[in-house]
């Protein structure tokens, strides 16, 4: 089964399952918690990375991480505040900041930029050193969903390698079920009313300094020695 392709923007779609959808993720990320009043309209902040930056070498290098991590991931969240600050938008948790202007083409920039620090938090921790371990109670919800964990990979890996241009694959949970899908650019399964668990970054700077023009070596290298399946199943199980 192929995995289905969502709309590269979603000109309608439910605030309220995407606050349901967002939450668990958000908490998963490190991208939610309490509000402090006195400081709600304080500008965003990049979020740490979970490990060194040479911890998922030779899969991929310090050299990439901190382009990707220092100066891309940076970037977006230099761009949002800028964008939001002095306006309603600089004081609401990212996830709601996504929620407000997905799909509304005044506010494109926003959601792009907002939409890329989440996805980025999200992929660095989607990753882990040696990978994350693939728990029995998980791995009977993948085999449940696409028969067995290799069909799952093999989806996850076509939806990587296939998607045109930048975007993101995702494992996500839709009810009862697992998928996988994939966006274009900024875009993210929430929006969808859908869980993300997992994603993989396929933007040309995740992967070309070390695979060049070889998305494919990157995605197998990803799924077979990196991903963290532990965090998909804490994703999946949170509420």
């Amino acid at each position: 089964m192929k995995p289905r392709r969502l709309n590269r923007v979603a000109p309608r779609f439910s605030r309220r399952r995407f606050l349901t959808a967002a939450s668990g993720a958000a908490v998963a990320a490190g991208l939610l918690g309490p509000v402090d009043p006195s400081r709600a309209a304080a500008p965003h902040v990049l979020p740490a990375l979970p490990y060194p930056d040479n911890a998922l070498e030779p899969i991929i290098s310090a050299r990439t991480i901190s382009f990707h991590y220092g100066k891309h991931h940076r970037a977006y969240l230099d761009n949002l505040n800028k964008l939001i600050a002095g306006t309603k938008l600089s004081g609401l948790p990212l996830e709601k900041l996504i929620c407000e202007t997905a799909g509304r083409p005044e506010q494109a920039a926003v959601f792009n930029n907002a939409a890329q620090v989440w996805n980025h938090t999200f992929y660095w921790r989607s990753l882990r050193p040696g990978g994350g371990a693939l728990l029995a109670r998980f791995r009977q919800r993948i085999e449940a969903s696409f028969g067995s964990v290799e069909a799952c990979k093999k989806q996850l890996a076509e939806a990587a390698i296939t998607q045109f241009g930048s975007g993101w694959a995702w494992l996500v949970s839709a009810g009862d079920t697992l998928r996988v899908v994939k966006t274009g650019n900024a875009e993210n399964p929430m929006t969808q009313g859908l869980k993300p668990l997992l994603t993989i970054d396929v933007w040309e700077h995740a992967y070309y300094l070390d695979y060049q023009n070889r998305r494919a070596d990157y995605v197998q290298a990803v799924i077979e020695k990196l991903l963290d399946w532990q965090f998909a199943a804490e994703n999946l199980w949170r509420t």
